[in-house]
């Protein structure tokens, strides 16, 4: 494959996976992983890409948020096992407030069946716990924003100030060993800070697409999270290095395909 025809491949990887490998990308391509590196060095240098241990992810501003259509269709494999294994931390009876994330969305889905209190803060979150016989559902106010339908603003952060929760089960936009938990945008942000000062544990959901990225707005240091549930995406040194600073680290197994 010539260097055009691999150039587009790996672009076309990192719009649809966010994140690649040099394995990966060889075995796509079936160039070698020392033409790869070379391959990334040049994407890299013409801004398209960022190197990282292993591979690349893509390169996009800070400020700029993919559409909420688009996050669902990204990683969702590794989302529904990430998910799967959160809800398995989650006790029945608990107090939890959900965060407003893609990850947080599949939690929803899966706590329909558990006998626990839980306040999202998503209306699509709110819209698949609504007819949910065993969870007792409680209902933030708050602005919600268009398309996201994330509930943010002064009465969200009321609703949460005005309650205590077991867990917050929050999805940041971006980790990064030195940015910490990162969000979009400042409203988001606040209202994650919030959750997360009113909950007794935070658990962090995180796809391998969210590290060593960084977005607008600070949450939080990295190692503030209790748990971080991840899959084999995410860096194994930054795993390593939130497990040395305190943080406990599950690896979600992939879901058996029925």
């Amino acid at each position: 494959m010539k260097l055009p025809d691999r150039h587009r491949v790996i672009v076309g990887r990192l719009r649809s996976d966010t994140r690649v490998s040099v394995a990966e990308l060889a075995e796509a391509t079936g160039a070698s992983e020392m033409t790869i590196r070379r391959d990334l060095d040049l994407l890299a240098a013409a801004g398209v890409l960022r190197r990282v241990h292993g591979g690349a992810v893509l390169t996009s501003p800070a400020g700029v948020e993919p559409p909420f259509t688009a996050r669902t269709a990204t990683a969702a494999d590794a989302k529904r096992a990430i998910a799967a294994a959160a809800v398995d931390l989650v006790r029945d009876g608990e107090t939890v407030v959900l965060d407003s994330g893609t990850t947080a969305l599949e939690v929803a889905k899966l706590l329909r069946g558990r006998k626990v209190t839980v306040m999202p803060l998503s209306l699509h979150a709110v819209r698949e716990l609504l007819d949910a016989p065993d969870v007792r559902l409680l209902l933030p106010g708050g602005e919600p924003r268009p398309g996201e339908l994330a509930l943010v603003g002064p009465l969200a952060l009321a609703s949460l100030r005005a309650l205590r929760f077991d867990v917050a089960v929050l999805s940041p936009c971006a980790i990064g060993l030195d940015s910490g938990l990162t969000a979009h945008t400042l409203a988001d942000a606040e209202v994650k800070q919030q959750a997360m000062a009113v909950s007794s544990r935070t658990v962090v959901l995180a796809d391998g697409s969210k590290f060593d990225r960084t977005a607008l707005a600070h949450v939080c240091p990295v190692d503030r999270p209790d748990v971080l549930v991840t899959d084999s995406g995410a860096p194994g040194e930054v795993r390593r290095e939130l497990a040395a600073r305190g943080v406990l680290v599950h690896v979600a197994e992939p879901l058996e395909t029925p």
